[in-house]
């Protein structure tokens, strides 16, 4: 989780005027370098995530809901 978090971070702190697909699209990327299979699903409600609230987002919280 803690490498997804890492993934998570550097996307937030870019995706300021990011189409959602570019967000899901380097959600996805990043996922691939650190070795961290993600479903679509877990993909599409990050980017969501990351989209709605501009700020740092809990990979763990969210992933959980």
């Amino acid at each position: 989780m803690t490498a997804i978090q890492a993934v998570a971070d550097r996307v937030t702190s870019w995706q300021d005027g990011a189409t959602e697909g570019t967000v899901a699209d380097e959600l996805r990327r990043g996922a691939d370098e650190v070795g961290v299979d993600l479903t679509d699903d877990e993909i599409r409600t990050l980017a969501d995530v990351i989209e709605d609230n501009h700020a740092a987002v809990d990979v763990r919280e969210v992933l959980s809901a």
